[in-house]
Order: C-alpha cells, then sequence, then structure tokens
C-alpha cells in the first residue's frame, strides 16, 4: 500500500476505536433510560442491595412521621389510661419502625410493590420525553415515582396501618424525578442520545469494514488491529465507569451516611455498561482471532491446512451455520430493536466477507487438500518418530560392538601403559568395513556414523 493508504487505514482504526468507546454510552444510556423493562429489572436489584434497602426504608420511615401524626394515631389504638404512653411511644416506635423497615422491603410483596412504582413512573417518563401523550406537560406537573403504597405497607407491619391510606397527604412518598421545566431539555436530550445509539453503533463497523477493505493484501493485519481497538475500547469503559462513579457519587450524594447507598446505586444502575463493554471485547477477540487465523505464522498455517477440506467441500454447511449463529446472536440479544437488528446485519455481512476471503485463500494454498490429509501426516509422523527412536537404539547398540577398546590412562603403581591391542589382520579389518557398509545400506546408520566408525578402524592401521 502507498503512504497515504496506509495512514487512511490506521486513522479508521483509530476512529472505529474511538466510535466504539462512545457507542457503549449510548447504548447503555438508551436502554437505561427509554426501556422500560430494563430499568424495572435494574430496579428490581437495587431494592435487593442490603445498603439501598436500608436507605429505602430510612426514607420511608421519615416520610411517615413527617406525614402523619403517629402519637394521635397511637392514642386512638391504645386502651383507657395508657393513652399517656403515646408520646413516648412514638418515640420508640420509630426506632421499631426503622429496624422492621429493612425486614419489610425484603418481602416478595414490598418488592413486588416497589418494581410497580418504578414501572409506571418509567412508563410516564417514556411517554413524556418521547412525547406520546398528555401524562405531563411540559408548562405544568412533573414526573415522580410514587412509594406511597410502599409507605402504607410500613405503616401496616408496625401497628398504626388503620385507615392510613386515606389520611397520607398525596406528597407522601413521592420522589419527584422530572420537574416540567426540565421535560423539553430531557426530550431533546432523549432524542439525541436514541439517534446516537443507532447512528454510533453502525458507524463504528461501518469504519472497521472500510480500513479492511482498503488494506488489500495487508487485510489480516487490518483485522487483528481492528480487534485490538475494541478491546482496547471495551477496557477504556470500564476504567471509565470506576473514574466516573467516584466523581457523580461526589457530587450528587452529600451526605457521608448516604454515600454507601449512592456507591451501590451506581454500582447497579452501570452494570449494564460493564456487559456492553465486555460484549464489545469479545467482539475485538473474535476479530483478532480472525486476523491471526488469516496470518502468514505457521499456527495459523497449520490451521488453515486443517479446515481447508470443509471449507471447499462444505459451503453450504459452513454459511449455514453462519447464519444459525448470526440469528443466535440476535435473538439472544436483551433487546431487538432496529440498532440491534442493523448491527447484526453489519456483524454478519463482515464474516461472511472473512469467510470468503478465507476460503479463497485456502484454495490457492492447499488446492487438493483432503481429509484423509491431516490424520495421514498425524498417523505418518508418530511412526517416523517411532521409527527413529528404534533406529536410535540400534544405532547405539551397533556402534557400541564395533568400538575399540579406548586408550586407558596411566595408573600411578603401573610402570608403563597398556597398549591396545592391534587388529589381528587385514581380513578383519575389512570384515568390520563390510559389516559397517551393511548397516548403512540398511539405514541403522547415518552416512556421518558410517564415515566416524570407517575413520576409526582406518586409524588404526594402514589404510586397506
Amino acid at each position: 500500500m502507498s503512504r497515504g493508504r496506509r495512514r487512511t487505514v490506521k486513522g479508521l482504526v483509530i476512529l472505529g476505536s474511538v466510535l466504539a468507546f462512545l457507542s457503549v454510552f449510548a447504548i447503555w444510556t438508551e436502554r437505561q433510560a427509554l426501556n422500560t423493562d430494563d430499568w424495572v429489572s435494574t430496579s428490581g436489584r437495587l431494592i435487593q442491595d442490603p445498603t439501598i434497602r436500608a436507605a429505602v426504608g430510612d426514607y420511608l420511615v421519615d416520610q411517615l412521621y413527617e406525614n402523619v401524626d403517629v402519637e394521635a394515631e397511637l392514642k386512638e389504638i391504645l386502651p383507657g389510661d395508657t393513652k399517656d404512653l403515646a408520646g413516648p411511644a412514638a418515640g420508640g416506635l420509630r426506632q421499631v419502625a426503622g429496624d422492621g423497615a429493612d425486614r419489610v422491603l425484603e418481602t416478595s410483596t414490598a418488592q413486588t410493590l416497589w418494581e410497580d412504582a418504578n414501572r409506571s413512573a418509567h412508563e410516564q417518563l417514556v411517554s413524556v420525553l418521547e412525547d406520546e401523550g398528555d401524562a405531563v406537560s411540559t408548562e405544568e406537573g412533573t414526573v415522580s415515582l410514587n412509594l406511597g403504597s410502599l409507605l402504607t405497607n410500613l405503616a401496616d407491619q408496625v401497628g398504626i396501618g388503620q385507615g392510613l391510606a386515606d389520611k397520607l397527604p398525596p406528597e407522601a412518598g413521592q420522589i419527584e424525578i422530572l420537574r416540567s421545566d426540565e421535560l423539553k431539555t430531557a426530550q431533546n436530550v432523549a432524542i439525541a442520545v436514541k439517534g446516537l445509539a443507532l447512528v454510533l453503533s453502525i458507524l463504528t463497523f461501518l469504519t472497521f469494514a472500510a480500513a479492511i477493505y482498503l488494506s488489500r493484501d495487508g487485510r489480516w493485519v487490518t483485522v487483528l488491529l481492528s480487534g485490538v481497538g475494541l478491546i482496547a475500547a471495551g477496557f477504556a469503559v470500564i476504567v471509565a465507569r470506576e473514574i466516573a462513579g467516584g466523581i457523580v457519587v461526589d457530587q450528587l450524594v452529600v451526605a457521608e451516611s448516604a454515600k454507601p447507598a449512592g456507591e451501590a446505586t451506581w454500582s447497579i444502575a452501570t452494570s449494564l455498561m460493564t456487559s456492553i463493554a465486555s460484549t464489545v471485547i469479545v467482539v475485538g477477540i473474535l476479530f483478532a482471532i480472525a486476523g491471526w487465523l488469516a496470518s502468514p505464522t505457521g499456527s495459523a498455517q497449520a490451521t488453515r491446512r486443517v479446515i481447508a477440506p470443509v471449507l471447499q467441500a462444505h459451503v453450504a454447511y459452513v454459511y449455514t451455520g453462519l447464519a444459525l449463529i448470526v440469528c443466535f446472536y440476535f435473538l439472544s440479544a436483551p433487546t431487538q430493536g432496529l440498532r440491534s437488528f442493523l448491527t447484526t446485519l453489519i456483524v454478519a455481512g463482515m464474516a461472511a466477507f472473512g469467510v470468503h476471503e478465507l476460503r479463497k485463500q485456502t484454495a490457492e494454498e492447499y488446492p487438493d487438500a483432503e481429509y484423509g490429509d491431516v490424520f495421514g501426516r498425524t498417523r505418518d509422523k508418530v511412526v517416523s518418530a517411532v521409527k527413529d527412536a528404534n533406529i536410535g537404539e540400534r544405532v547405539g547398540e551397533q556402534a557400541s560392538r564395533l568400538r575399540l577398546p579406548e586408550k586407558r590412562e596411566e595408573s600411578p603403581t603401573s610402570e608403563a601403559p597398556t597398549a591396545v591391542a592391534p587388529l589381528d589382520d587385514e581380513d578383519a579389518r575389512l570384515q568390520r568395513l563390510e559389516r559397517l557398509a551393511s548397516l548403512r545400506e540398511k539405514g541403522i546408520l547415518t552416512d556421518e556414523e558410517f564415515a566416524a566408525e570407517k575413520s576409526r578402524l582406518l586409524g588404526d592401521g594402514p589404510a586397506a
């Protein structure tokens, strides 16, 4: 490739990685803010966390005592002269209610009420943000989370709940989510986020696809780098989530006692972000594997040789399997919206193009590949290894028999070194040489081993 094309490819890979990073946040915001089912699922996990449950219990107890004259309620319940104890009992009952609120919120009934309240509030919020109804106008009103039913349930559990629902004011247990003066801005943000989630997801893969297309003969490198870019983007999101969590909690939660609940809320509410980032990392790993598979490395070549018969002889099965994997991926996604469909379609197209290129590469490298080749080569290697091991043992035995006694070192007690006995005659020497030649012809001795033994024999006497 020319220098300009190389720079363009690198720029597209970097741009695709940045777009992948941004698309994770856009998808998370869309699903968490605009998908009611996702939010209800998240809210259910929130109330199951002990720290958050304790904070919600404290809020309900505070609301109960702020909106109801508990002392007067107790006077109606207590008999005779014990009515004078209503004041102290109300103070003690507050502590009892605080301790019992957590146990109340642990029950399936309370958690169902919590999820119903969240679903109702979120549906109202989405209706307002998407301007699909007149539940709340942009001129007046608010969107609130109504925990009045939980408040009544708590009062019933502590024994002062008779007729309490009629005595609670409408604003009791209401958590304001959005005010009327904020609705117009929120609507514009919701529209932008919904569009960004779709646009960024598609642009991410189109950018990588353009980089791979422009790479020509070096496509495997670009595919590998694209995978690295996606993996880096996924991990960057996880790191950014941790950093942003500390900033958001410090800015929104003033009381130190409430910060543990704020941290737990951030962790659970952004767990979906981690899930999306993990999916990006997995896709990046698949890209990296595809790049390695098309590379000229020895391991990749061996793998291509193994799969070459399947790619060439069973094209229909290969593409059918790919289609089934893509369908399973789409159907197993948490949401099957337009964004998921278009993103899956682009990924499927890139995967089909990759399979096509891999088939073409294996056809050029191994045009006559057959199933038996792989097992035949493995069998031949095993047989060859066993044969080499047996020959080595036999060569060692034969060499030890032909090797002449080595010259002994002088002993301090001996008067003169012992001479090595020479061969008896030329006939014995010729017989040994003929035996060596026979072993070489049979493949027991290599040429080098034959030459060494021959030199040893001829070095002990005159040449034959």
